[in-house]
């Protein structure tokens, strides 16, 4: 057999440049110092292709090759042999008929197979017959399968289970990755990896793990990745929805209760009023509602599988209308800095107060009061602010009434301007006004006593002047003297020089005009008589 020179025709492999360097290297002189080596082309290799094993630095003065399988020169694992000098090869125990031995020392393995992985010691023989001795190595890939994902439970519960996935199946020189909603896991508190993470550990699942999970295996020729799985995890019931969450609702509408609660498996319901069993529905009808259908009603999820209830309960209240409250007052005319109190008297139970000042919620004032229930208002210290409309207004949850208005006056107080007889913006001052007073009393008395006196005069001495009168002279037959005047013309005289002073003295300072005084109207009396 005639070692080859060129490419053989089997098993051509695409990199003719490598065979260029194997046919340079038989005409290369290497420097004697140079270390013999053997480099795979490629290292790592897929099943079916080709391998070649290059030989460097082999001696101008070799004379034979040797090539043995593994890390051994022993005879049994002899591939192939080339004498120089004969120019014979031969096989070994350990030749496949895959292998092709050049010229130069380098050996060819094509259609290589995983079982070719391996080391592989070339031995040369020099004319001084002292060997040298090189070994190389490559490996073989299998094409990688499409994995699978393996799970040791199939019905995980939540906070219960841990997990352990499995990538399949176990290859060597194989790297394994995991990915989880298409994002690479790694190491973390409740995730863990085996050595070679084919292995991954999920610690105290929840309902939010569920995935998809995928494993990918690669190796340096190929790669793959496994379908998505998706993880039921049992979980639940949470404490269950119940809708609408109204609670309050008109006689004669219908009530529609529907109840929801997070769940794996789809939990089951069952409805109870007043802790009496109703019917087991996801969604309750109680048509035409009366005041009767007013209670608790309670909505209980339970999972079959986990064995768990929740339960919720939802108060519904039916309302009947309400009637108008009747409002009172202590008083509705008030003076200032007085108090007064406001007090809503309601016909109905289970309702509440709210106060109305001018058809607007009344704004509560540090000195404003309201009982417990509100049904009272005080009102402290009363300022013309206050003057106003005031309602009391009784609601429940779906009606409201409104009561009969109080219409509240506030006068001024003592010195204030609403007061008869008090002092006009710029009047007297309060000791003026009693000086005032007291000459007005002072001049009562005075005028009292001169109207009996001459009130006395006039009727105890009338028939005296009866006779007087015959020797007076008439007005015809008399000039008047300065000094003569009758009694009664001199009583006017003093009567009205009386009244003046009076009048000045009571005069107000406003300049409307005031009514008669006391004082005119005494007069007044005096002269009709």
């Amino acid at each position: 057999m005639q070692p080859a020179s060129a490419c053989p025709c089997r098993g051509c492999i695409p990199w003719q440049g490598v065979l260029l360097a194997v046919s340079l290297l038989t005409f290369w002189n290497p420097h004697p110092t140079a270390q013999l080596t053997i480099e795979p082309v490629p290292f790592d290799a897929a099943e079916g292709t080709d391998i070649l094993l290059l030989v460097h630095n082999a001696s101008q003065n070799t004379i034979g090759y040797y090539w043995f399988k593994g890390n051994t020169t022993e005879d049994s694992h002899e591939i192939i042999s080339y004498s120089i000098l004969t120019q014979n090869i031969n096989t070994g125990p350990a030749f496949s008929g895959r292998e092709t031995l050049y010229t130069n020392g380098s050996l060819l393995f094509t259609n290589v197979t995983k079982e070719d992985t391996g080391f592989y010691t070339l031995r040369i023989l020099n004319n001084d017959l002292r060997p040298v001795l090189a070994t190389g190595e490559f490996r073989v890939h299998e094409k990688l399968p499409k994995p699978n994902i393996t799970i040791n439970n199939s019905q995980p519960m939540e906070g219960e289970d841990s997990l352990a996935f499995n990538c399949e199946p176990e290859i060597n020189y194989a790297t394994y990755l995991w990915k989880i909603n298409n994002q690479t896991i790694l190491d973390g508190d409740r995730l863990k990896l085996s050595n070679n993470n084919r292995t991954l550990t999920l610690f105290n699942v929840t309902r939010n793990d569920i995935g998809p999970y995928e494993c990918e295996i690669q190796n340096p020729v190929s790669a793959n990745h496994s379908d998505p799985l998706t993880l039921n995890i049992f979980y639940g019931p949470d404490a269950p929805i119940i809708n609408p969450p109204d609670s309050h609702f008109r006689p004669g509408t219908n009530l529609n209760l529907s109840c929801h609660a997070d769940s794996n498996p789809p939990a089951q319901y069952s409805w109870s009023f007043n802790g009496r069993p109703l019917e087991y529905t996801q969604e309750l009808s109680i048509p035409n509602l009366s005041t009767n259908n007013s209670g608790s009603y309670m909505c209980v999820a339970h999972n079959s599988v986990t064995n768990l209830n929740r339960t919720t309960t939802k108060n519904i209240t039916v309302s009947e209308p309400v009637t108008p409250p009747h409002l009172t007052a202590s008083n509705t005319t008030v003076a200032e800095g007085e108090s007064v109190e406001l007090t809503c008297v309601p016909n109905d139970t289970e309702i509440s107060i709210q106060w109305l000042f001018n058809n607007k919620t009344l704004p509560l004032t540090d000195r404003m009061q309201l009982s417990l229930n509100n049904s009272i208002l005080t009102i402290n210290s009363v300022k013309k602010t206050d003057e106003g409309e005031y309602n009391c207004e009784v609601s429940n949850q779906i009606f409201s009434q409104k009561s009969n208005p109080i219409m509240l006056t506030v006068i001024a107080g003592p010195g204030g301007d609403d007061i008869p007889g008090g002092p006009s913006p710029g009047g007297l001052s309060p000791g003026a006004i009693a000086g005032i007073v007291i000459g007005v009393l002072a001049g009562v008395g005075l005028i009292a006593g001169l109207g009996y006196f001459l009130f006395f005069r006039k009727t105890g001495g009338a028939s005296d002047q009866h006779d007087l009168t015959e020797h007076i002279p008439s007005a015809s037959n008399h000039s008047p003297d300065p000094s003569d005047h009758s009694p009664d013309k001199g009583d006017d005289v003093a009567y009205s020089s009386l009244n003046f002073n009076i009048q000045e003295l009571t005069q107000p300072s406003s300049p409307t005009s005031p009514s008669p005084t006391a004082t005119e109207t005494v007069y007044s009396e005096l002269k009709k008589k």
